[in-house]
């Protein structure tokens, strides 16, 4: 069965989901969301709650929760080539497409970032154009700079 409850947070309302001990989900809520969970708070959702407040107040740079990313195979090792991205540095889809050995699945990248399922824990925002570039995110190009930016931020305070 899933739980899940949303929060407020600096770029809207979030939603974190978890079933069997695990999160499955962390997304901006929208119209477009289709996840369907009991809504209640479990020790796993709150521990979520508190480490993505704790990041959003730069006070957290890694995640430390158990995670069950669904998907397929490569979506899942674009996802794990997300996780080695460090806090406030950025990757591009190309390198991305070959840390997971396809230089040519740039698009197919971008498509998996698409689909990530645990936004912000999972980093998809860390991940820019060639050239520099912000380009897609699930949540919106305003976003995702914020949250780069708030991650640039933080590493200038320190």
């Amino acid at each position: 069965m899933k739980f899940g409850e949303y929060f407020n947070s600096p770029i809207g309302t979030i939603g974190i989901i978890e079933e069997n001990s695990k999160v499955t989900n962390i997304f901006l809520k929208n119209n477009d969301n289709h996840i369907f969970f009991h809504e209640q708070s479990t020790m796993i959702i709150k521990d979520a709650r508190r480490q993505l407040q704790e990041y959003f107040d730069g006070k957290r740079k890694t995640f430390d929760l158990p995670l069950a990313l669904e998907g397929t195979n490569f979506q899942k090792s674009v996802w794990q080539a997300l996780l080695t991205i460090p806090y406030g540095e950025t990757r591009s889809y190309q390198q991305i497409a070959s840390q997971i050995g396809n230089s040519n699945a740039c698009r197919a990248v971008g498509m998996a970032n698409h689909y990530n399922p645990i936004l912000i824990v999972v980093p998809c925002h860390r991940v820019i154009g060639k050239k520099g570039d912000l380009t897609g995110y699930g949540g919106g190009l305003e976003t995702k700079a914020r949250l780069l930016a708030l991650e640039k931020l933080v590493l200038n305070e320190v």
